[in-house]
């Protein structure tokens, strides 16, 4: 299997060298009326290459496709949009499940195939967006008000000006705590209420909503019964060469669904907690680029803390980034960057106090993150670096490391992003029985914006395991996973 998936990425990244007289960016919209068409098609093959197991289908390929519709009109004082979504996953493996202690599902088409009732084969049809957006409310240019179903990243409130700022914002600061898990084949949208009050250079944020159903389960026309409320303030800022985007956020979050809890208390003692989870998470992130004559300089700070309930527990928990960059003026056709960074998300340290010290990732987009997928911030600690080229407009080439272990070696290690279903919990976890060094994880992935319409991606990832992987999978603990995207849009 890795060496398909090593074939499959070589012959992708030789196709990153071609030309194409067309531009890359955004597709010229069609128009019917007044009325906005939009669609996009994206397919992936995927190879995976999971820990391997006593018994059970580590190794394994299916494909991933999501073609979305949507329809949408300006009027003067409101807009309207609704957008249509059939997710298609096909060949997916019959028995992607470890036997061994604590191996459990063996990737993501482990995932998939639970969520869909055992059919390796799925299709769906549904509304991924319906709303309504008011604008200019009360006379105020400013002041939108949407209703209906949507999707929200976190930290998405203001694009920043600078190219720099835009980019770190978007690939290590948003939706690692509410997402719309646009990696999956499915995704998740937002049915509730969205407020923005924005300037120029500020911006105050809230949403009150409920998770779709989606993100492996096809089905995504229902919600789940947990909801959150979310308010943040952003302000853009700086003088001279120092640019910076800054924001304070608070997030309530509610599950009252009556599943078994993820967490290191004994089975029983889970089964008999069906209290609520109730977290408040405040937090903040402050992005900085400076100018200087041998290049760009960035760096980064993001943290949380979280108070409140985790069923009868008391929540007591935390986590923080820190990061920084470098875009040296050298190799001027490489354009290249790079970046360092140390991250920490707690555990508990202890199962039978009354306190849950868990970092609680909410509903995040987990992928950006843990590009190889087997991990997520909760309980976890890594130092990594990157390295991102640009040898062409229309190429991007990211190769990353990671040193992970966990931040409390009697916690779990712990996967998902959160709620998708009503009857799972969304996050899973294991027991390393007391080891605390997860792996290394390298990773190399390749853009290829064709042009306006069509951009080909490849990815792959080769996880070296550790005592932890050692401890739950000793019949192999390395892991590789890859695919290769095909996006269409227009």
């Amino acid at each position: 299997m890795r060496y398909l998936l090593f074939v499959l990425f070589a012959l992708a990244a030789a196709g990153a060298h071609g030309q194409s007289a067309a531009a890359a960016g955004a597709p010229d919209p069609i128009k019917i009326g007044d009325v906005t068409v939009t669609s996009s098609l994206r397919s992936r093959l995927y190879g995976w290459d999971w820990f391997e197991p006593n018994a059970g289908q580590n190794s394994y390929v299916y494909s991933g496709n999501l073609m979305r519709v949507g329809l949408s009109q300006t009027r003067e004082k409101w807009d309207w949009n609704a957008e249509f979504a059939a997710p298609i996953i096909l060949g997916l493996p019959s028995n992607p499940t470890g036997t061994g202690p604590q191996q459990g599902g063996l990737g993501f088409g482990a995932n998939y195939l639970s969520a869909n009732g055992g059919n390796q084969n799925n299709a769906m049809f549904f509304p991924k967006q319906l709303y309504v957006r008011f604008d200019g409310l009360g006379g105020i240019p400013s002041q939108t008000l949407q209703l209906g179903r949507f999707e929200f990243n976190d930290g998405t409130e203001i694009a920043p000006k600078n190219a720099t700022l835009a980019a770190l914002k978007r690939d290590r600061v948003t939706q690692r705590l509410i997402g719309t898990f646009g990696f999956s084949d499915v995704g998740r949208s937002f049915d509730g209420v969205h407020y923005t009050l924005g300037r120029t250079s500020d911006n105050f944020t809230f949403v009150a909503a409920l998770p779709t159903r989606g993100v492996f389960q096809t089905d995504g026309w229902g919600w789940n019964s947990v909801g959150f409320g979310y308010a943040a303030y952003t302000h853009e800022w700086g003088t001279g060469r120092h640019s910076a985007d800054t924001r304070v956020f608070a997030i309530e979050y509610d599950d009252w669904r009556p599943v078994l809890k993820t967490d290191n208390r004994p089975l029983a003692v889970r089964r008999g907690d069906t209290e609520n989870i109730l977290i408040a998470t405040f937090g903040g992130h402050s992005l900085h680029v400076v100018e200087t004559d041998a290049g760009p300089v960035d760096f980064m700070v993001w943290g949380v803390v979280q108070t409140g309930r985790w069923g009868t527990e008391q929540q007591r928990s935390g986590a923080f980034d820190a990061e920084a960059g470098f875009q040296p003026k050298i190799l001027p056709r490489l354009k290249p960057w790079l970046r360092v960074g140390h991250y920490w998300g707690s555990g508990d340290s202890n199962p039978n106090d009354n306190t849950h010290g868990t970092f609680f990732q909410i509903l995040p987009t987990p992928r950006p993150y843990a590009r190889f997928p087997f991990f997520n911030m909760m309980n976890t600690t890594e130092t990594f670096g990157m390295l991102t080229l640009r040898p062409h407009p229309k190429v991007t080439v990211s190769s990353e490391f990671h040193s992970l272990r966990l931040s409390a070696v009697n916690d779990l290690w712990y996967a998902g992003g959160g709620v998708y279903q009503p009857w799972t919990f969304g996050y899973v976890g294991r027991s390393t029985s007391g080891q605390g060094s997860l792996g290394n994880l390298y990773d190399t992935s390749i853009e290829y914006r064709m042009n306006r319409n069509l951009t080909l991606t490849s990815y792959i990832g080769y996880t070296q395991g550790l005592a932890a992987m050692e401890q739950i999978y000793p019949k192999g603990k390395n892991g590789t996973f890859g695919y290769l995207e095909v996006l269409f849009r227009m």
